[in-house]
C-alpha cells in the first residue's frame, strides 16, 4: 500500500469527522441547550440528541482505528487493538442505527393514521412503545457487542495454532467457522432496517389515504398533516438510503479480513462507512423545525456580521 494512499485516506477521514462533528455537534449543543433552559425535552428530542452523542462516538472511533491503520499497522494487526475498537464500533454502531430507527417509529405512530385496532393501540401508547424500544436498543447493541468475545476466543485459538505451523484439518474447519461467524456478524442490521422500512410504507401508505381523503373533501392537499407526512418520509427515506449504503461499506470492511490487501479493502469500507453517521445529522436539522431555524439563524448572523457595513445582531 503506497504512501500516498494513506495519505489520501487520512485526509478523508479527516474530513468527514470534522463534517460529522459539526453537524452531530451543532444537534447536541442546540438541544441540549434547550433541555438545560427548560428542564423539559420532548421524546422526538431525546432520541435526536442521543443519536448525535452516538454518532460522534463512532466518528471518533471511526477516526482512532484510520490513524492506527496508518501511522501503527502492527499494532492493528496484533489483535488486541482490533479488539478493543471491534467492540466500540459495534456497539456505537448498533446504537445509531436502532436510535434512527426508533425515531423513524415515532414519526409513523404520531403522524400516520389508520384504524387498525393494532395500530390505533401502538399509537395511543407512542411514548410507552417507544421507550420500551429505546431500552431494547440499548440491550440489542450490548449484545451484539458481547457476541464478539466468542468471536475473539476462537480468533486467539487459530492464531495460536496458526503460529505453530501445524495446519490440520481441525485448523481448517475452525478457520471457516471463524469467518463464517465474523460475516453473520452484520446480520445484527437486517433488524432495524426491516423495522425502517415498515414505517416508511406505513407512512407512505397513510399519506395516500390522506391525500384521497382531501381529494375527496375538495379541500386542499397542502395541509399540516400532508406536510408532516412528507417530511417524516424524506427523513426516513434518507435513512433507508444511507442506512444501505453504509451497510454495504459495512459488510466490506468486516469482510476485508479474508480477502488479499486487506488494508486497503478495509480503508476504502470505513470511508463509505463515516458518510452515514456524518451525513445523515444534517438531513435531521433540516428535517427538524427548531434545528432548521436555529441553524438558519446562526448562518444569517454570521454572513451579516462578516459583511462590511452590516448591523447582525452581533454588531454593537
Amino acid at each position: 500500500m503506497s504512501g500516498l494512499t494513506k495519505w489520501v485516506f487520512l485526509a478523508l477521514s479527516v474530513t468527514q469527522f470534522l463534517l460529522g462533528m459539526l453537524g452531530n455537534g451543532f444537534i447536541g449543543l442546540v438541544n441540549g441547550s434547550s433541555w438545560f433552559k427548560s428542564r423539559r425535552i420532548s421524546l422526538s428530542d431525546f432520541i435526536i440528541t442521543s443519536l448525535a452523542l452516538s454518532r460522534i462516538v463512532l466518528l471518533w472511533v471511526l477516526l482512532v482505528d484510520g490513524i492506527i491503520i496508518v501511522f501503527f499497522p502492527k499494532a492493528h494487526d496484533d489483535g488486541v487493538a482490533m479488539q478493543v475498537i471491534d467492540i466500540f464500533w459495534t456497539f456505537t454502531n448498533h446504537l445509531s442505527i436502532w436510535l434512527a430507527t426508533c425515531l423513524g417509529i415515532l414519526y409513523c405512530l404520531k403522524i400516520a393514521s389508520f384504524s387498525h385496532p393494532m395500530f390505533l393501540w401502538l399509537k395511543w401508547r407512542v411514548s410507552r412503545v417507544v421507550t420500551w424500544m429505546l431500552l431494547g436498543a440499548l440491550l440489542l447493541s450490548c449484545g451484539s457487542a458481547m457476541s464478539l468475545i466468542h468471536e475473539f476466543e476462537m480468533y486467539y485459538v487459530l492464531h495460536g495454532i496458526n503460529a505453530s505451523g501445524n495446519v490440520t484439518d481441525y485448523f481448517r474447519k475452525q478457520k471457516n467457522n471463524y469467518e463464517q461467524i465474523h460475516v453473520l456478524g452484520t446480520l445484527w442490521n437486517v433488524p432495524p432496517l426491516v423495522v425502517s422500512l415498515a414505517s416508511y410504507i406505513l407512512l407512505i401508505l397513510s399519506l395516500g389515504r390522506h391525500t384521497q381523503q382531501m381529494q375527496q373533501n375538495g379541500t386542499s392537499s397542502s395541509d399540516p398533516s400532508t406536510e408532516a407526512h412528507k417530511r417524516a418520509i424524506k427523513i426516513i427515506l434518507s435513512f433507508l438510503f444511507l442506512f444501505l449504503f453504509h451497510f454495504l461499506a459495512f459488510s466490506i470492511t468486516v469482510s476485508s479480513y479474508f480477502i488479499p490487501g486487506y488494508k486497503t479493502t478495509k480503508m476504502f469500507g470505513e470511508l463509505i462507512t463515516m458518510v452515514y453517521p456524518a451525513g445523515h445529522s444534517f438531513v435531521l436539522i433540516l428535517g427538524n423545525n427548531k434545528l432548521r431555524q436555529t441553524f438558519v439563524e446562526m448562518l444569517w448572523c454570521e454572513s451579516a456580521h462578516l459583511k462590511p457595513g452590516s448591523k447582525g445582531s452581533f454588531s454593537p
